[in-house]
């Protein structure tokens, strides 16, 4: 019998998780028992949320994003704490258990087939420098022109607007200052059809008016990305916002970019706790040149982060940026270093989800 993608299921009570076991056996999906919703991302990819009271109010403080299939379960009668709790929560079934367990194995089965329906997410990428001036940036430009269909997505609401760094500034579309979402599921041919596009790479950018993004709006944009196939990748500022801490959340690879030197391995080190309290899928890109001599094994070992590759210097590269945008030359130090980091994340358990 095929299992799809799992069910969360957010019970404290055992009777009633044998009954959801015995109903998920029925329609041929697995079930993944959890106290919490272990990230958001984790709440959002799941087949089917099913939970209880409890769970739901405790869901519902964590201001989870909205989402199709959550279904409150209960065994006792059910009053109006549980309605006042679905609503919070946004679920769009209450049910009782034994009593409904055949729409429940019908709901799950629904959420089976959707879930077989959907196409390969594409994988989420979110990088942020070690340092002020390390080039995030660039490394996230140059992940979304070496990669497939890639939506490439501002979250600094200070950088200038990554459309200026590929020389894009004038390509019609909408930047972040204009973007309105109010909630729900975007679908994401609308969306990159809205949005600039240059060299292949869809883009969502500040354009030059500067204002904190909505975390609410980010989240939507990112799954929308992801679940249309795209190469999602997010350029991070380095200090903590709610749209930042959404985009790392989100991520199936946090890349932290660095340059070899001692001052900026201490700002990676005195980063890299924050970062890996949010998602603990986080690697290093080490940028030459390095002035001591630091070799980028040895930086990597300071910061305490593994290594995903290191970076030769590219010659002319703050030139070519001044002039016409960022490109990327297929035997250059920033293309190598990029397929390496697309390559380990294509290959990481979580840019495999569908």
């Amino acid at each position: 019998m095929t299992t799809t993608p799992g069910v969360l299921v957010l019970l404290s009570d055992p009777a009633l998780r044998g009954d959801v076991d015995r109903v998920a056996a029925a329609a041929a999906v697995s079930v993944v028992h959890a106290d919490e919703p272990s990230s958001r991302k984790v709440w959002s990819a799941a087949a089917a949320v099913l939970l209880d009271e409890p769970s739901a109010i405790r869901c519902a403080a964590r201001a989870l994003p909205r989402r199709d299939r959550v279904v409150l379960l209960e065994r006792a009668r059910l009053g109006e704490p549980h309605w006042q709790a679905a609503i919070a929560v946004g679920a769009q079934h209450v049910l009782t258990l034994p009593e409904q367990e055949a729409e429940l194995v019908v709901l799950l089965s629904e959420a089976a087939e959707s879930i077989r329906d959907d196409a390969r997410r594409g994988a989420v990428a979110a990088v942020v420098s070690g340092r002020g001036g390390a080039g995030a940036s660039v490394l996230a430009a140059a992940l979304a022109l070496c990669g497939s269909d890639a939506l490439l997505v501002d979250v600094d609401p200070w950088s200038g607007g990554l459309d200026l760094l590929l020389g894009a500034e004038d390509a019609p579309g909408l930047r972040w200052p204009e973007l309105s979402v109010r909630g729900g599921r975007i679908a994401y041919p609308a969306l990159r059809d809205a949005l600039p596009r240059h060299a292949g790479v869809t883009l969502l950018t500040n354009g030059r008016v500067a204002g904190e993004i909505d975390p609410g709006a980010l989240a939507a944009v990112i799954e929308a990305g992801s679940r249309g196939g795209a190469l999602v990748v997010c350029d991070v500022p380095r200090r903590s916002t709610a749209a930042a801490e959404v985009a790392l959340d989100a991520a199936d690879l946090v890349v932290v970019v660095v340059t070899a030197e001692v001052r900026a391995c201490a700002a990676a080190g005195a980063l890299a706790p924050w970062l890996s309290a949010i998602n603990p899928n986080v690697g290093l890109v080490v940028r030459g040149p390095a002035p001591g001599g630091l070799r980028a094994t040895e930086v990597a070992d300071s910061v305490g982060l593994p290594l995903l590759a290191a970076m030769r210097p590219q010659h002319g590269l703050a030139e070519e940026l001044e002039r016409g945008g960022l490109r990327v030359p297929r035997r250059s130090p920033l293309a190598a270093a990029a397929h390496r980091v697309l390559e380990v994340l294509q290959h990481h358990p979580g840019a495999q989800a569908a």
